[in-house]
């Protein structure tokens, strides 16, 4: 019995190793040794006397006398000891852990399946606009977010928020890039333009209004590299198109504001 923690030992053995004899006083060691006190060296169950009976330096163990084929000869290696169960609950901290050990590719796959492993979020709240078509947008400057997957098959969750607002009536396209690749578009319509998400704005008289339209996209880069998603805008090409205010945006409390957006990238384990 003991008290207190439980003692370092008491999951640990010493390792062994077996020898296959021959008329030799010559053998090769698994594992260097300093000098022949750290090994235990048995030849037919019988505990040899170091330095008397044999010697050891290295990797190499000498006899003083030859062995014969029918004889049975190991080794314990007395300063070499391996860990034989799992350390006792609890046991192990954060400390005892180093920084970046514990990967998702390290995790068991039944737990690390849909875990976010990270996320990375830009806030915007300075403005923006632009008089870009929806064909041809511009991209919201301020509104970008950088993410490095920690593994090839993880998935990235982009989820883009923003206000807008417009001098008059608009229909306004917002598309999300992975780099320069458009992602998350609808199918191609003759002329239509194509974009992740839109807002419409009724703002003929009505300038002050502004909206905030958002979308969720599970993204999947296929990359460990540093990747960068930003938002492209566009309207209807005449009517300028504003981020974070309204079209209006008239000096006074109680009436236009201003807002900010956002974009969050998280990184979904698969």
């Amino acid at each position: 019995m003991y008290l207190g923690n439980q003692p370092a030992l008491s999951y640990t053995s010493f390792a062994k190793q077996d020898f296959t004899t021959s008329a030799t006083t010559s053998y090769t060691l698994d594992n260097p040794v300093a000098n022949a006190n750290e090994l235990a060296l048995f030849i037919n169950f019988v505990r040899q006397e170091p330095t008397t009976a044999y010697s050891a330096s290295g990797t190499t163990l000498t006899l003083t006398s030859a062995t014969s084929a029918s004889d049975d000869m190991y080794c314990v290696y007395l300063g070499k000891a391996v860990q034989t169960v799992n350390p006792p609950n609890s046991s192990v901290g954060t400390s005892q852990l180093v920084d970046g050990a514990v990967t998702s590719a390290k995790l068991d796959s039944g737990v690390a399946l849909g875990k976010v492993l990270q996320v990375v979020s830009t806030t915007k709240t300075d403005t923006f606009s632009t008089t870009a078509g929806g064909a041809a947008p511009a991209t919201i400057t301020g509104l970008t977010a950088t993410i490095t997957p920690s593994s090839t098959s993880s998935k990235i969750l982009v989820m883009p928020n923003i206000n807008v607002g417009s001098d008059g009536d608009n229909h306004i396209a917002i598309t999300i890039f992975r780099g320069t690749t458009a992602i998350c578009i609808g199918d191609t319509a003759s002329n239509r333009p194509r974009a992740s998400f839109t807002a419409s704005l009724d703002s003929t008289g009505h300038t002050w209004l502004t909206q905030s339209a958002s979308q969720n996209f599970l993204d999947s880069p296929n990359t460990t590299s540093a990747t960068t998603y930003s938002l492209k805008i566009g309207g209807n090409g005449a009517t300028a198109v504003y981020i974070n205010r309204s079209g209006r945006d008239n000096n006074l409390a109680n009436e236009d504001g201003r807002y900010a957006s956002t974009i969050t990238l998280m990184e979904i384990s698969a």
